[in-house]
């Protein structure tokens, strides 16, 4: 995986950062994807679970020691679909 193609790849098991979000309680916050849906994504930090948001978000994605940041609305949809999808330029 790079950062180029991080869009194609599964994002659980990804260390991630909520870079902004429409909900301050969720800004800044970080962890590990442990579940993703169609419109959120599940983020472990600690013994928490908290569920943010797709399109009311950017994250910063932790890749081989560098830091990719995506919208949300970039990954909305459901995981697999977006995994199917032809090559475009996303950013």
């Amino acid at each position: 995986m790079t950062t180029r193609n991080l869009l194609r790849h599964e994002l659980i098991g990804l260390k991630v950062k909520v870079k902004d979000c429409t909900h301050p309680g969720l800004k800044g916050l970080e962890g590990e994807v442990i579940d993703e849906t169609m419109k959120t994504l599940t983020i472990r930090k600690g013994k928490r679970r908290l569920m943010v948001p797709k399109s009311n978000a950017r994250f910063a994605f932790s890749i081989n020691g560098g830091e990719v940041i995506v919208n949300g609305r970039v990954l909305a949809g459901r995981p697999e679909e977006r995994l199917k999808m032809k090559r475009r330029i996303w950013l």
